[in-house]
């Protein structure tokens, strides 16, 4: 894939350290060394010298590796130095330092320090927090003008005519009147200040919608579930513990009454830690309480069962969710930065014809001031009507986005930017709620022998059932003859059971080893906490599922659905019901949750009515492969589901009896109480009971996409987009979503970068990396990190070649730092697309930013610069409206400049041909008149024109690829429609001049005249299919001339115009202006047609 990429030797000397270090793997025998040499080694042993990337001394593995992360990004800055560097960006690099250090100089941030909260006593606060609210605007009361004013002006074009229309208070430089320079730039200013304004108060009005909420809640017992994949975009529901010592108070209000404190870390950005403590200081002794990460709610999370008391730490600005969100910018289109870049070739071309008019003058009298003058003269070179038909035509696009039927829903928030969505080559999009509903179902049941799916589960429930009534009646008929079976179980595990066993097995296990709790609302009040138990509904129709992960929930309710039924849990039972309705109770001993290091969880649980003692476990599948007994089955089961898109889980028991529970309770409570390596020995604990488990079961869980995520993933596919998944989620459910969606295709092949924290790993896995070839790239966040501190640039490269990229467990800031990486190293259009409050900052960190409206919130949306409520209107907004915008103003904006050049092309003719003269062709209205009612009406018509049929697009969307080349717009295209308007512009100068009679006035009429017809028959000739508004506009802008003859008796002579020798000269001109380029056009189309024009016959 990326064999033609070198990762820059650094020395010669990485060749003799590659060799080191591979002798000191191969010299540390067993243990981490000989692993690690194991995985890299076949690689290293072929890796020729010039590919190592790095100096590879042991130096720079063990020592301060420091000095090498800023290498790759230091190689590209040397490539330019000097005078060389100055002009090709530096100074506009030294001028946004400048302005920084001065924003920072008068925007000082206040120091984040540790604080001391005390409850009930806000006066001993020392501090001051931030006002507890989000904001959205870009502006307030006092920088929205300035604001407004310096985005306008940062352009050339704006800028430009501000001077010009500035100068003509000059009497020296007065050319005309001077509404005909102020009116077309008050305009563009008013509707720019008048849109600006509109979405600034919708956004004033989401954003004081979102801060009207507030949270006021209590719970009972201790804990509570939150939800938080508005922050880290994780489904799962969180399990959040209160502090111990508060829960012994008698009343709520003894809160207030006792003297205590909480000490707090200083904000911070890192949303999975926390250090604190509370402090109670009216008991004896005082009581110290440690807080974590367990016992925090942060900003922008929800409560999801329970209700709660906190103390508020973090206000505002200082919040996880916002320190993790960038600032709203003012975002600019690609094309309008083109067409900035075209205006200045306009100008040098204004000041070039300018001089050379006042060198043929031979410097003669104040040539200064004629060169001004004939700067005013040519400005029209530069139209400013240019600015207003694209800001209108952005309206009118965005208009049609939210009135398009097949898209419902849509709302367009930034109106600045609807061509960027026909620009665009990387889709960077979110999974949880974005790609996937957040709705789990269960598929699969496979028990080795025997696999059952959705069309078979009655199967299940009819020997579950047959089960359930033998164990009752042997139960009923000797209750004493339980206990043998276990130790015969126990000693030989190998003896094959009936099917009708395994599956009881298999159903009772998942049954009970997860961490769901079951719910039941309050028919009361929603204020009646203190009263709730008692007045609870248990029915099954009342009853809901509470979980730390959707997959645990949906393997609770398919037991529901088979007829075993968990009816209750608390912190140390639970209660199944069996389908004769029989009430079993299981104590729970120990539980083991779920890691991502270790990847699977377990629970001890003790059968009250036998007191069997069993140890269950489940997890991934590469965690319990070695946990299990011998089988054959396991792997290959476990590759056939993970190619169907199931989520897979290992299903695992071991048989305890008292003796070994006791052995393993005392070493595990031990292990628990150390100071040193409290975590390693606790693992090495549970270990010991880990070993030769009973394999019972696989199951497979679906994760229920959006509809039609895989047809609109492919279409975007076949436009030429690139698609990342950016996610907070888990590795391996961010690699099932990613292969059942067919972001990676069945076919192909996925390398995961394992897991990398240091620099020398990073080398030795991008090694690795490198021979992969046509694969998708599956990386962690923090392997993500490592690598770009070390190769930003070497990692970019390599990732940009694959088909498609998944980033797990990603932090809101890694998301829209890759979204920045993106931009900086392939100077593509980057698109971002999220739903939760985790996705904001990338959303606004992208060139195009589209929020979906979902479970989630809105959050998302608000921020967003447009808003969908389904994934899959994305490849309708991108592939027919982002590609008519685009076509649209690029066409729009090359007519107007046609406008603008083909009246200085007759201006610099008749200055020519009376002797230089810096005097105006046209004046007055004329000049106000062409700009607008004579011809802006069939001008701003081209924003309906369109190539191919929505239809036609949508069926074929490698049509999208060459709009990210940019060809509508381009210096090839410029330079065609400069060689039209000079054609034309000498054509109906010189044949008005040829054919004029005895006064001068007759060649304004005749070339005017003429000019106006041109004008209108060029825009017949752009367009491609005809809009009956088209045909309404150039008939109107027709007889708005006609009409207006009569009344220009200041510049036309009337009497001359009614003739028919007016008439025969002006259809004379227009012909041989026109009719040459309606036979070009017709030749092109014929000897080489556009692609759509193919498509379109």
């Amino acid at each position: 894939m990326a064999e033609q990429i070198p990762l820059y030797p650094v020395r010669s000397a990485a060749a003799a350290a590659s060799c080191k270090r591979a002798a000191y793997f191969s010299a540390a025998g067993p243990g981490p060394g000989a692993e690690r040499s194991s995985r890299y080694q076949l690689e290293d042993e072929s890796a020729h010298l010039d590919e190592m990337p790095l100096m590879m001394s042991e130096e720079g593995f063990e020592n301060d590796e420091s000095d090498y992360h800023k290498l790759p990004r230091a190689r590209i800055l040397r490539r330019k130095r000097g005078l060389e560097w100055f002009v090709c960006g530096g100074w506009k690099f030294l001028c946004t330092s400048c302005c920084d250090w001065l924003i920072n100089i008068c925007q000082r941030k206040k120091e984040l320090k540790a604080r001391t909260v005390w409850l009930g006593y806000p006066e001993k606060c020392e501090e001051k927090h931030p006002r507890n609210s989000i904001k959205n605007q870009k502006y307030n009361v006092f920088t929205f003008i300035p604001g407004v004013l310096y985005e306008q002006f940062k352009f050339f074009l704006n800028l430009y005519f501000l001077v010009v229309s500035c100068s003509q208070f000059v009497p020296a430089l007065k050319i005309g009147y001077l509404y005909t320079y102020w009116a077309p730039l008050g305009f563009v200013l008013a509707v720019t200040i008048m849109r600006e304004a509109i979405d600034e108060f919708r956004r004033f009005q989401r954003d004081k919608e979102v801060n009207s909420q507030l949270y006021s809640k209590l719970t009972v017992r201790g804990s509570c579930f939150i939800r938080t994949d508005q922050l880290d975009g994780e489904t799962d529901w969180k399990l959040k513990v209160a502090v111990s010592c508060t829960q012994r108070l008698p009343a709520l209000g003894d809160l207030f009454s006792i003297n205590a404190y909480v000490y707090a870390q200083k904000p911070q950005l890192d949303i999975h830690s926390f250090e604190g403590t509370f402090t109670r200081e009216d008991s004896d002794p005082p009581i110290h309480e440690s807080l974590s990460i367990e016992n925090t709610l942060w900003a922008s999370t929800v409560v999801a069962s329970g209700t709660i008391i906190g103390v508020v730490i973090y206000t505002g600005k200082e919040t996880r969710s916002v320190m993790n969100t960038s600032n709203p910018k003012s975002k600019v289109g690609l094309l309008d930065l083109e067409l900035n870049q075209l205006t200045k070739a306009l100008f040098l071309a204004l000041v070039a014809l300018s001089v050379v008019m006042v060198t043929l003058q031979g410097f003669s009298g104040p040539w200064y001031r004629s060169l001004f003058r004939f700067l005013l003269l040519f400005s029209y070179i530069i139209p400013i009507s240019l600015r207003v038909n694209l800001d209108m035509g952005k309206a009118a696009y965005g208009w049609m986005i939210m009135r398009d039927e097949n898209i419902p829903g849509t709302v367009v928030r930034t109106s600045t930017i609807p061509e960027e969505l026909g620009r665009l080559v990387y889709l960077l999009t979110d999974k949880t709620g974005t790609l996937t509903r957040n709705e789990m179902v269960f598929k699969r049941l496979h028990l080795g022998t025997v696999s059952y799916g959705t069309d078979t589960m009655d199967e299940i429930q009819n020997q579950l059932m047959n089960s359930y009534s033998q164990t009752q009646s042997q139960t009923s008929g000797n209750n004493a003859s339980s206990t043998p079976p276990r130790k015969a179980q126990s000693s030989a595990p190998k003896v094959r059971k009936s099917v009708s066993s395994r599956v009881h097995e298999a159903v009772k296990a998942v049954a009970l080893c997860h961490n769901v709790t079951p719910v039941y609302e309050a028919r009361g009040a929603a204020g009646e906490t203190e009263f709730a138990e008692a007045d609870q509904d248990f029915s099954d129709d009342n009853r809901t599922y509470q979980a730390s992960s959707p997959d645990e929930v949906a393997l609770v309710q398919w037991t529901e659905s088979v007829g075993l039924t968990l009816v209750n849990r608390d912190l140390t039972s639970m209660q199944l019901r069996t389908p004769s309705g029989q009430i079993l109770t299981y104590c729970i001993l120990q539980t083991f949750p779920f890691t991502s290091e270790s990847k699977r969880m377990g629970v001890i649980v003790r059968d009250e009515s036998t007191a069997e003692i069993t140890f269950y476990m489940k997890g991934a599948d590469v965690a319990m492969s070695t946990v299990v007994q011998y089988n054959d089955w396991l792997e290959e089961e476990c590759g056939n589901m993970a190619r169907e898109g199931l989520r897979t889980l290992v299903v695992a028991k071991r048989a305890l009896t008292d003796e070994q529970y006791q052995d393993f309770e005392n070493r595990y409570n031990q292990a628990k109480l150390s100071i040193h390596d409290r975590t390693l020995k606790v693992a090495a604990v549970v270990e010991s009971l880990e070993r030769e488990m009973e394999l019972l079961c696989l199951t497979g869980v679906e994760d229920q996409l959006q509809t039609d995520v895989r047809p609109t993933l492919e279409m975007l596919r076949n436009a030429g987009l690139k698609i990342w998944m950016l996610t907070g989620d888990k590795l391996e459910t961010a690699t099932c979503i990613a292969k059942s969606s067919h972001l990676v295709s069945r076919m192909q092949d996925t390398h995961v970068f394992r897991p990398v924290t240091s620099r020398g790993e990073a080398h030795l896995e991008l090694n690795a990396f490198r021979r992969k070839h046509d694969c998708a790239l599956v990386i962690s966040g923090d392997s993500l990190e490592v690598c770009l501190k070390y190769y930003e640039h070497e990692f970019v490269e390599l990732a940009c070649q694959c088909p498609a990229v998944v980033c797990c467990r990603c932090t809101p800031t890694q998301k829209a730092h890759i979204v920045r990486l993106l931009q900086q190293h392939t100077g593509r259009r980057t698109c971002a697309i999220g739903d939760g409050g985790n996705d904001v900052s990338m959303i606004q960190a992208a060139d195009c930013g589209i929020g979906i409206e979902g479970k989630e919130g809105r959050q998302a949306s608000l921020a967003a610069d447009f808003s969908v409520s389904q994934f899959k209107h994305i490849g309708r907004l991108l592939v027919v409206h982002g590609r008519s915008s685009y076509k649209r103003s690029a066409a729009l904006s090359q007519f107007v400049m046609h406008r603008g050049l083909i009246i200085s092309t007759m201006q610099a003719v008749f200055s020519s041909v009376f002797y230089f003269a810096s005097v105006p062709l046209y004046q007055g209205f004329l000049m106000v008149g062409y700009a607008t009612v004579y011809t802006m009406f069939p001008v701003f018509s081209l924003v309906l024109d369109q190539d191919v049929k929505p239809e036609m697009a949508m069926l074929y969307p490698e049509l999208y690829k060459d709009l990210t080349k940019g060809r509508s717009l381009s210096c090839k295209t410029f330079l065609v429609w400069v060689l039209i308007s000079i054609y034309q512009g000498g054509i109906l100068m010189f044949g008005a001049l040829v054919l004029f009679e005895s006064e001068f006035v007759h060649v304004v009429a005749i070339s005017f005249t003429a000019l106006v017809l041109t004008e209108l028959l060029m825009v017949a000739l752009t367009v491609r299919t005809w809009h009956w508004l088209m045909a309404v506009a150039e008939l109107l802008s027709l007889g708005c001339y006609v009409a207006s003859l009569a009344f220009l008796n200041q510049y036309f002579d009337v009497p001359f115009i009614m003739t028919v020798t007016f008439v025969w000269k002006v259809s004379a001109i227009t012909v041989v202006s026109c009719l040459p380029l309606y036979v070009l056009k017709y030749l092109k189309r014929k000897l080489s047609p556009p692609s759509y024009s193919k498509l379109s016959s």
